[in-house]
């Protein structure tokens, strides 16, 4: 993530909460953010625009080594329908959230195919059947 210089085009807040240590992987230590930030210089050739970007909650983990290094950092969107980057977190939330997606469909926001819709809807109408029958 250093490459994009994240911290030179916004001011970021992290807003870390919630650490814990996995009790099945003793090494690893989980925690979330809510990041906030402001557009404050040019970024993937998109001006300043002041604009606060809010990310959506974000679940992370440390693993360490027994000398207490860390050997390994993951992140996860843990819930795609808050804040306004689409429910990207991470670099992409922040491209996105200038107005410049990156052009791969991992990089813009989370779109159901067609025929998990018609799943969806599908499963809404049996729900509401079932609850017709009961009454």
């Amino acid at each position: 993530l250093k490459s994009f210089k994240l911290q030179d085009s916004f001011d970021i807040k992290q807003n870390f909460f919630g650490f814990t240590v996995d009790p099945m992987q003793t090494n690893r230590v989980w925690f979330y953010s809510r990041q906030i930030a402001t557009h404050k210089n040019d970024f993937a050739g998109i001006e300043a625009t002041g604009k606060e970007l809010t990310l959506p909650p974000q679940s992370h983990h440390l693993d360490f080594d027994d000398d207490g290094l860390v050997t390994e950092f993951g992140f996860y969107t843990v819930d795609r329908a808050q804040g306004n980057t689409g429910g990207l977190g991470g670099a992409f939330g922040y491209f996105y959230g200038v107005g410049k997606p990156l052009p791969f469909p991992e990089g813009k926001p989370y779109k159901p195919s067609f025929r998990y819709s018609m799943l969806q809807k599908f499963g809404n109408l049996m729900q509401k059947l079932q609850k017709k029958k009961k009454d």
